[in-house]
């Protein structure tokens, strides 16, 4: 890997409100030197910054590669490999756009985080958890009431479940803790569970809580023997209190939580991760992209309650991480999460939630979400203060010239020859 001096750039660290003019500079993908004069020595390549920022890659803790579609019971029909071509475009898209992680919480796998490690997909860091974990009729069930095959092929699993592209159907403690088992042997980072109703699946309302105790308990007793985490999708109150006090370290969406709920997720150290972007894409543009009307309904429920979640959460003190939830064609909508949240949260909160608190979420704070010594280098430039106008990451990367993962250069706009 080349040696790499970015000069003369306005840095956030990913933590800090102060910033100040600094240079930084990159040697076997790492950052070696953050440093406030200029280094001397000779560099294979030079950026000239010219005060514009310097700060962490964006990191999307909730995103799906496998969902091409906004049908969610079409996907599971449709062949592997346009699934996998979906997944190419949208994450070479994602890492235009300055998102250097992404955590997949239903369907990214070995095979694709191969290919990006390989260099065949121009996209970002995968973390993924395999096949999120559902019930029978639970929100990872995206079978109607008649039919019996899960992906219309009629294979099952090895336990006797059905699955499809995204999701794996486990019933029963035992049977959960094989499937994680199986899961993090694939090389899974976390485990997701599907701990109540959704908006895109057929058959589940969104007030119920899925899974029992007995089942939960099992999951989280696995996961944490194994030195990783539970995340649960969880829209209603009760279910998330109930996952919360039975273990679980992660909810995704969180949508419907009370004051009190909240107050105990910081209480006990839970993290949540609002999606605001799925929402509001979907409320706007799923009618005309084939959203089934009876997601349409559900969908109509939370989407007046959503933001009102976010001041909820901040009020009590949650950590917060950033995610988008986007699905089949809306994934182009990606950066307006940070438009939707400026409705309560400040800059620095958002650009927080998006580097180094995700990297926590992700077990990952020693490797990214910070521009600091031995941190590996993913690093953007914006063009311009992302601290006084957050807008500026809400324009699909028009603002980003610049992006390094794993100091190498995979966007330069600065009209510089990179040498």
């Amino acid at each position: 890997m080349k040696s790499l001096l970015l000069k003369n750039a306005l840095i956030f660290d990913g933590v800090s409100e102060e910033r100040s003019l600094g240079h930084v500079v990159v040697e076997q993908g790492l950052i070696k030197e953050v440093a406030d004069t200029l280094p001397t020595g000779e560099f294979e390549v030079t950026l000239d910054v010219q005060g514009r920022t310097l700060m962490p890659g964006l990191i999307d803790a909730h995103i799906h590669a496998y969902f091409p579609d906004v049908d969610a019971g079409k996907v599971d029909k449709m062949p592997m490999t346009l699934v996998a071509h979906h997944a190419r475009r949208m994450l070479e898209a994602s890492l235009q756009r300055g998102f250097t992680s992404v955590r997949d919480c239903g369907g990214g796998d070995y095979g694709l985080y191969l290919a990006i490690e390989r260099g065949w997909i121009a996209g970002p860091r995968l973390f993924y958890c395999g096949k999120a974990l559902s019930q029978s009729g639970g929100h990872g069930d995206k079978r109607l009431p008649h039919e019996e095959i899960f992906c219309g092929c009629g294979i099952k699993d090895p336990l006797g479940c059905f699955e499809g592209h995204r999701t794996r159907v486990v019933d029963g403690p035992e049977n959960l803790r094989l499937a994680v088992r199986e899961e993090l042997r694939r090389g899974a980072s976390f485990i997701k569970i599907m701990g109540s109703g959704g908006v895109a699946s057929p058959a589940d309302p969104i007030k119920l809580a899925q899974y029992s105790a007995d089942e939960i308990s099992a999951v989280v007793d696995e996961v944490e023997r194994h030195d990783t985490y539970v995340t649960a999708h969880i829209h209603p109150d009760g279910a998330l209190r109930r996952c919360i006090e039975l273990g679980v370290r992660c909810i995704e969406h969180g949508t419907l939580i009370t004051d009190d709920t909240a107050a105990l997720a910081a209480e006990r150290d839970v993290s949540i991760v609002p999606t605001l972007a799925v929402i509001d894409a979907l409320s706007r543009f799923g009618h005309e992209a084939g959203f089934p009307p009876v997601s349409q309904a559900k969908l109509a429920a939370i989407q007046p309650l959503a933001i009102g979640s976010l001041e909820r959460m901040k009020r009590a003190g949650v950590r917060m991480g950033f995610g988008t939830d986007l699905i089949g064609q809306l994934d182009k909508h990606q950066c307006l999460e940070f438009s939707l949240r400026s409705q309560v949260l400040t800059p620095l909160e958002i650009l927080r939630s998006a580097t180094s608190i995700n990297a926590q979420i992700l077990r990952a704070e020693n490797k990214i979400g910070r521009i600091a010594t031995g941190l590996i280098a993913d690093m953007i430039v914006v063009d311009g203060d992302p601290l006084a106008d957050i807008g500026l990451l809400a324009q699909d990367g028009r603002k980003v010239p610049v992006v390094l993962k794993d100091g190498q250069i995979f966007k330069n706009e600065l009209n510089q020859i990179a040498g």
